[in-house]
């Protein structure tokens, strides 16, 4: 067999870094971990090849080379998907296509000639079995939660990694949480399901053989879902892991904001490697917390929490959410000067959503509140409801917080409040210098003291960096850079741009 896997093109987003990747020589945060792992699990004698569509544009020619289309996404990728999907028609090409995208809306992708969902360690084989007799089914599904100490590491010679700013590789699946918004337990389970420290060795040691020294992101769902584990098992394999590297990876993760009220946990990760943190903080409105179930973030002060992590070495980067029920008018305002207080650099808001499966969605769904639009982007400001704020108020105050929270002035002030709590680990070597800087240290100089309409207040800024913080130079160059990205993502969302028809959902 001849297979071409294709991970579709990701929009502009926030999440894709796009603007400031440009100045490092780097297509794309990160490789399309999925289709990696099923790589490695199809059998070694077919012949394979991956295209990520972040990074360069698929051929007719490898269409047309390939046995097999093998095709996984996120919602956020589905209209490439779906050009993908036609184009591999088009050329007499039979598809084969799973992920979440597909697994959550299996009745929206009827034409691909093979649906294999879910958890692809259970319904892969399956099909796989089905294709050598000869007798593949249209859709494979399976609600069974799989053991994935018995995953293959990635197959990590398909993907070009001098394109990407990072590499990844997966740790536990599933999350102990049930915040009302959330797909992650609909697609991986409520509890927690994890690898062994030696495959968590092992993956780190393939990526390091296969050259790779700059960032890993564990792209768990939450990483101290199981923190009994992390203590005695893999964090101590890690520490040790690294002692045996001149060039150790620096790590990052998602975890819940908890993680500050364990000192011990906060230490071990830090030596372990970990510089960086994403938690969903949602919203500063205890109301909301209380709606969507977020119960982890209530009844606490959650700028102290942040700046504990931040505190301890680990610069904690925000996802923030408008457009629950409970939010009042002044939510907008409240959530700009939580994140300008907290120091969360990389502040990433968005329109709440209902993904498909979600109590929230159900519930919406009895309401009659449903409609038509959910993107996945949250650069979009689409709408899969009808919001209990007036649309038009809630639309221009979520302009109004992007707008603000990445204007210069606004930003810059962010990252010198974040300077002054960070307090990185000595071990910690995330920032060394390499020529990928040097190439990008004159490029960002270009764009962000030229180009840029914040020029004045950068020079300011890393005038002020270099003499009561140099040694932060390379980090505060960094997150200036992804204030340039951010700005550009910010500009596009204009009341035209965000102009989404409203058409009542009946499913």
């Amino acid at each position: 067999m001849k297979i071409l896997l294709i991970s579709p093109d990701y929009p502009d987003t926030f999440w894709s870094f796009k603007h400031a990747l440009k100045m490092i020589q780097k297509k794309a945060a990160l490789p399309p971990l999925g289709l990696a792992t099923v790589a490695a699990m199809l059998p070694a004698s077919w012949e394979k090849k991956l295209v990520d569509m972040s990074i360069s544009k698929l051929k007719d020619k490898d269409i047309l080379w390939a046995d097999y289309v093998f095709i996984s996404a996120m919602i956020v990728q589905r209209e490439s998907t779906l050009a993908t999907i036609d184009l591999c028609h088009t050329l007499g090409k039979k598809v084969v296509a799973g992920g979440p995208l597909v697994s959550t809306e299996p009745e929206e992708f009827d034409k691909v000639d093979y649906l294999v969902l879910n958890e692809g360690e259970i319904t892969l084989p399956l099909f796989l079995a089905d294709l050598e007799k000869g007798t593949p089914k249209h859709i494979y599904t399976s609600p069974e939660r799989p053991d994935i100490t018995h995953i293959p590491v990635p197959d990590w010679s398909l993907i070009k990694m001098s394109k990407y700013s990072s590499m990844s590789i997966q740790y536990s699946r599933g999350c102990p949480y049930d915040c009302e918004f959330c797909d992650i337990v609909i697609l991986n389970g409520h509890k927690p399901r994890t690898k062994t420290k030696d495959q968590v060795i092992r993956e780190l040691e393939e990526l390091h053989i296969h050259g790779w020294r700059g960032a890993v992101f564990i792209v768990d769902d939450n990483f101290i879902g199981n923190k009994k584990k992390l203590k005695e098992e893999i964090l101590p394999a890690i520490i040790d892991w690294r002692k045996s590297k001149r060039q150790p990876p620096s790590l990052f993760t998602e975890a819940s904001i908890n993680l500050a009220d364990d000192e011990e946990l906060m230490r071990m990760m830090v030596k372990a490697g970990f510089d960086r943190v994403f938690i969903g903080i949602e919203t500063p409105n205890e109301e909301s917390l209380v709606e969507c179930n977020k119960n982890q973030n209530k009844n606490r002060d959650l700028v102290a929490s942040v700046k504990k992590i931040q505190n301890f070495g680990m610069e904690v980067q925000g996802g923030f959410i408008v457009g629950f029920d409970s939010d009042p008018t002044s939510i907008f305002r409240r959530q700009i000067e939580f994140i300008q207080k907290s120091g969360i650099v990389t502040a990433m808001v968005g329109l709440l959503n209902a993904p498909r499966g979600t109590r929230l969605y159900e519930r919406l769904k009895k309401e009659n509140r449903l409609i038509k639009g959910f993107t996945g982007d949250n650069t979009d400001c689409s709408l899969n409801f009808i919001p209990k704020m007036k649309r038009e108020t809630l639309i221009d105050g979520y302009q109004h917080i992007v707008q603000t929270i990445y204007a210069p002035k606004q930003y810059y002030a962010r990252i010198t409040t974040f300077l002054k709590e960070f307090h990185p680990h000595y071990q910690i070597r995330a920032y060394q210098l390499k020529w990928s800087h040097i190439v990008g240290l004159f490029k960002s100089m270009w764009a962000l003291g030229v180009i840029d309409k914040g020029r004045i207040r950068f020079w300011k800024f890393i005038l002020a960096v270099l003499v009561r913080r140099p040694k932060f130079f390379p980090l505060s160059l960094i997150l200036a850079a992804y204030g340039f990205h951010f700005r550009k993502v910010a500009d596009k969302i204009g009341k035209s741009y965000c102009a989404v028809p409203v058409e009542v959902e009946n499913r």
